[in-house]
């Protein structure tokens, strides 16, 4: 009789085991997919891929909730789409299949257009609801800073919801006076909000970025729906480009108050002309597909005073050699701006000078030598080169009277190299055959080139 019970317990025990365990998988292959679990090897835990998916799935639920039309900008997810990949439709996958808005980094980034974003307080309550944890980083609003407003307005620059160790990024892009989208530096202020890490590996937010408006559309990416930018492969390069510079307000004002400005009608004339010819160079530039950057005595104003230094009489633009198009003579012509003169050739010293309204457009052609790079100088009436030494720079986004153009991101040491350690001081008296230490004598056109090199209209 001993040896029937031990039976019938042995059983009994094999009998609620296997119930067990087949109730836990029923119940696995039944919630796991709602809940974003793995059933793979019965692990019965998210996945990383699957804990990623989860809480781009809750945020995306959060914004539809409250009608904030956000975008992917993730550059690591926008790498992993080709044109064709956008038409892809699996939102019939019954279990979490994250292929594009999951990849190897820890977090998935979003943008919002500032002008559809409205503080409300249940966001954050919905958000909570849905498991999220929420940090907003805010910053100054440079559209309301000017030379004669100190304020401290501060507007909503990135939100970070997270969720377990995965994290949705979402940056805030505002439009500029330059019609171009802006978006501020990530700044993680108290120490708990660096628990927020890894922010310094983030897309957006070691330094402010300058976009063009994108185009979107919509498609569906891992089963959710979501916007993106209509073309890719721009986008992305603009990214790679992005970063922008502010203006040094505080210190263009202490340089006021040292000297203080040239408000005469002949000084606001000036700027009238100046900007309105800065506005066309851009205009023409980009019709031919040619980028360029503010110098010599422009990227002075800029970076000294926030504006064109009235006296110099010119607008100066900088363009790579490789850049080079015979295209822009005419095209420049086209908008009403004759050729002046023209000095040098494409392989060496090319300078173009173009005729405004009283202002002239002065365009240095640059060119990459060894450790250095470097744009000509012609003399013509004797015939004599002259080279301008810079230190190697890297090209950024900047505004200058309401235009979005480019600067040397080492501002400092292009003004340096080009005006001295003097630079703040304004000089009116200004030899450009002597007078900038970075210039260098660099031999004499031969007189039978003279009729092709040196051209004066």
């Amino acid at each position: 009789m001993p040896r029937i019970n031990k039976t019938v317990a042995l059983a009994l025990l094999i009998a609620t085991s296997t119930i067990f365990l087949l109730f836990q998988l029923y119940y696995y292959r039944q919630y796991a997919p709602k809940y974003g679990l793995s059933v793979f090897g019965g692990k019965g835990h998210l996945s990383a891929k699957e804990s990623q998916w989860l809480v781009v799935k809750k945020f995306l639920a959060l914004v539809r909730r409250f009608n904030l039309p956000v975008f992917l900008v993730d550059t690591a997810s926008l790498a992993l789409l080709s044109e064709d990949a956008v038409l892809l439709k699996d939102s019939q996958l019954k279990s979490p299949h994250c292929s594009f808005l999951c990849t190897h980094r820890e977090f998935t980034t979003f943008a919002l257009l500032g002008n559809l974003w409205k503080y409300d307080a249940s966001f954050l309550e919905a958000a909570e609801e849905r498991g999220l944890e929420f940090l907003e980083i805010r910053g100054k609003d440079p559209r309301l800073v000017s030379m004669d407003d100190v304020s401290v307005n501060e507007i909503p620059l990135h939100f970070l919801f997270r969720l377990g160790g995965r994290m949705v990024h979402v940056v805030v892009l505002y439009e500029r006076s330059g019609h171009y989208l802006w978006h501020g530096p990530l700044r993680l202020r108290e120490p708990t909000d660096r628990t927020f890490a890894p922010f310094k590996r983030l897309d957006f937010g070691c330094h402010a970025g300058a976009y063009n408006r994108p185009e979107l559309i919509l498609t569906t990416l891992d089963g959710l729906d979501v916007l993106i930018p209509k073309n890719l492969s721009r986008f992305l390069s603009e990214h790679s480009q992005a970063r922008f510079l502010e203006c040094r307000y505080r210190e263009a004002r202490a340089f006021y108050q040292l000297y203080p400005d040239d408000t005469s009608p002949e000084a606001m004339d000036f700027r009238m002309k100046a900007k309105s010819l800065l506005h066309l160079t851009a205009q023409v530039l980009s019709q031919v597909g040619v980028p360029f950057w503010l110098s010599s005595g422009t990227c002075l104003g800029w970076f000294r005073q926030c504006n064109v230094i009235p006296y110099s009489k010119d607008v100066d633009v900088g363009i790579w050699i490789k850049d080079y198009k015979p295209s822009i003579i005419e095209a420049f012509q086209r908008a009403g701006l004759p050729l002046k003169h023209k000095f040098g050739k494409v392989e060496d010293s090319l300078e173009l000078s173009f005729q405004g309204l009283d202002v002239k457009l002065d365009i240095f052609f640059f060119y990459k030598e060894n450790d250095i790079v470097w744009n000509g100088g012609t003399q013509a009436k004797s015939g004599k080169k002259f080279k301008y030494v810079f230190p190697h720079f890297s090209l950024c986004w900047a505004e200058l009277l309401e235009l979005r153009v480019r600067v040397p991101c080492e501002t400092l040491d292009y003004v340096t190299a080009n005006y001295g350690p003097e630079w703040i001081r304004p000089v009116k008296t200004w030899d450009w055959k002597s007078s900038p230490p970075n210039v260098q004598e660099n031999g004499v056109w031969p007189v039978r080139e003279w009729d092709e090199l040196i051209q004066v209209y």
